[in-house]
């Protein structure tokens, strides 16, 4: 039979394990492993819900052996078995198509183990093998079919001859180099560690012929090596296990293996809960993003078990947008293993199964930053969009849950701080938590602004996300404190004489200030300001939007016709006001461009784009060269 070709993707990735790119070979066995634990799943599962498959669990079984004579490698099972269709879907193409781009993207000092994370845990036994045999029968069908590869050159499928339903993996073992020592993989000792390390919690048993050294003859000290067969795994979940009973590095190793992670998490949540719902749950919340964290494809949830059977692979009731990054497990004994997605929705005992462990994260991540400061940064650093966005999603309805978990930069103390603590640290009298929005640290150091509320002492939130303004608007107050963005035109941070003088100097001026507003379509106000000390203009503006959330939506691809209603402010006491009022009397066309340099000034300073720049240049030449 001729060889079907893999596509063209899936080739590269297939040649770039096939040369040992990837550092931790050892995987290939726990990603096999895996594959016939999921078989023996779905066979059982399936045998609880259609009478006309007769399985017993305690005959399920994964086996594994190896010859070293003809160095092959062989792990079977007897689970639910491929059809010759589901040889061709999942063993002819690599599922995942970001995968290559990851890599490509990766520097050549990185070693990253990227197999796991992008789902093609099979094609890893390429990098220990020349050879690959699959031979499987499944429980639809009456006929055994034979899927071999070689790597790149492409893969045949053949009929074969099986007599049970499961599924048999032959590897033939690539020779010794001077680089690696392959035969490894052929040793019964290394076989049965990289077992216990990686695939221990495995609820089925791996079973594999043992030598053992017998004493035959105490007197003559005679011993003989005889061969049994080993269940080489524990087979208790490891989110059955007492907690004493599990070492971190148990826990890393099933993240890595059942999230198919290629770094250990930042954070485990290891629970058991009796009472009106009783279940056992196992969570682990990643150091990094997913890769398509971000995307559409990223669906959120977790494993759901009845009392060890895995009823869902990814039940998102389980778990609030907010915190779709915790990975985990869940095991109830309550639950049905006839349950339906819809009767998911509907179940009591999910629901309240959801609250628990939404209030369990949350607990855990509040003590996480009380108590480990650094690691909450780190993972704030990651996963606290998430969290904001989750603040100020359907309306605010969650934002007392996670109010306490967000942060923000500080002026006073430059690093990240919370609302709690920025509030605890409020000077006598100050009854606003003052905040500042723009693109970074450093361009909001140089607003206008700014100045004036560090004249005061205050300190001020730096808000660099685009969804953090959104977040505190959603917030609104904090013990009574009210959010106030300094570039608001209500500050209010002068005194009553410097607000009378300001006053004063408007109703003196208020023919110049119209003229300017006219000739400036865009603001709804211009006017004389004490709030700017060594600037002579800046933009405030009124209302709920601000110009930071202008510039969110504007980046939107629909537009939503949403704008800042903007005030041009000059400083009263700056030079350049006196100008003005020079030219206003006497040379109205100079005037004129001094209003169109000083607004764009002014919307340059705000990060906003100016319309024409070549005519403000332009105009900024005239004025300088006279």
């Amino acid at each position: 039979m001729a060889k079907k070709a893999f596509k063209s993707e899936s080739k590269r990735l297939l040649d770039l394990m096939i040369n040992s790119i990837y550092t931790n070979k050892d995987i290939f066995l726990r990603e096999l492993i895996s594959n016939s634990s999921d078989a023996l799943d779905k066979l059982y599962y399936r045998s609880l819900t259609d009478k006309k498959i007769k399985v017993k669990k305690d005959k399920l079984e994964i086996n594994i052996s190896f010859d070293k004579d003809s160095r092959t490698l062989t792990i079977s099972d007897n689970g639910c078995g491929m059809t010759k269709e589901e040889l061709e879907s999942n063993l002819g193409t690599i599922a995942k198509s970001g995968s290559l781009n990851f890599k490509e993207n990766m520097s050549k000092d990185e070693k990253v183990d990227i197999i796991g994370q992008f789902g093609v845990g099979f094609y890893s036994a390429f990098m220990v093998s020349d050879k690959i045999t699959v031979t499987s029968k499944s429980v639809d069908s009456d006929d055994a079919y034979v899927w071999e590869s070689e790597g790149v050159d492409g893969y045949t499928i053949t009929e074969g001859k099986k007599k049970d339903i499961g599924t048999e993996i032959v590897l033939k073992i690539k020779d010794d180099t001077e680089e690696f020592e392959f035969s490894k993989y052929l040793d019964e000792y290394e076989l049965k560690q990289l077992v216990k390390k990686y695939s221990d919690y495995i609820a089925f048993p791996i079973k594999m012929e043992c030598t053992h050294h017998e004493l035959v003859d105490e007197e003559k000290k005679e011993y003989k090596d005889t061969k049994k067969v080993e269940t080489l795994n524990s087979m208790v979940p490891i989110w059955k296990k007492s907690k004493s009973d599990v070492k971190d590095e148990d826990y890393d190793n099933f993240y890595m293996d059942k999230f198919s992670d290629y770094d250990k998490p930042l954070k485990v949540i290891h629970s058991s809960v009796e009472g009106m719902i009783s279940y056992k749950s196992l969570l682990f919340i990643p150091s990094h993003a997913p890769y398509d964290y971000y995307t559409q494809e990223y669906e959120k949830g977790l494993a759901l078990y009845s009392n060890g059977v895995m009823i869902m692979e990814k039940c998102g009731d389980l778990l609030p947008d907010y915190f779709s990054f915790v990975k985990g497990i869940v095991d109830s004994e309550d639950l049905s293993l006839n349950i339906s997605r819809e009767i998911l929705q509907e179940s009591q005992a999910v629901k309240l199964i959801a609250k628990n462990i939404e209030s369990k994260i949350r607990k855990e991540l509040e003590k996480m930053m009380k108590e480990d400061r650094e690691t909450y940064i780190s993972f704030f650093k990651t996963f606290g969009v998430q969290l904001k966005y989750g603040v100020y999603n359907n309306y605010g309805v969650d934002k007392d849950k996670l109010k306490d978990l967000v942060m923000f930069y500080s002026a006073k103390h430059e690093r990240l701080i919370s609302i709690s603590e920025y509030v605890s640290e409020m000077k006598e009298g100050q009854d606003s938590i003052y905040y500042a929005s723009g693109s970074s640290v450093e361009k909001i150091n140089s607003l206008p602004q700014v100045e004036q509320v560090r004249d005061k002492e205050y300190d001020i939130l730096y808000l660099t996300e685009y969804v953090d303004e959104f977040c505190v608007t959603a917030i609104a107050e904090y013990n009574s404190k009210k959010f106030k963005n300094v570039t608001d035109e209500g500050l209010d941070l002068e005194t009553e004489e410097e607000k009378e003088a300001t006053k004063k100097a408007n109703e003196d001026n208020s023919d110049l200030l119209k003229d300017m507003c006219e000739k400036l379509e865009e603001v709804s106000e211009v006017r004389f300001s004490n709030k700017l000390k060594s600037h002579p203009v800046c933009l405030t503006t009124k209302g709920d939007v601000s110009i930071e959330m202008q510039k969110v939506f504007d980046a939107m691809p629909n537009d939503m016709g949403i704008k800042a209603q903007t005030v041009l402010e000059i400083n009263e006491k700056h030079p350049i006001t006196k100008k003005l009022k020079t030219l206003y009397k006497k040379d109205k066309d100079e005037f004129d461009k001094y209003t169109k340099i000083l607004y764009s000034e002014a919307r340059m300073i705000a990060g906003l784009p100016i319309e024409d720049p070549s005519e403000i240049s332009k105009l900024i030449c005239e004025v300088i060269s006279k």
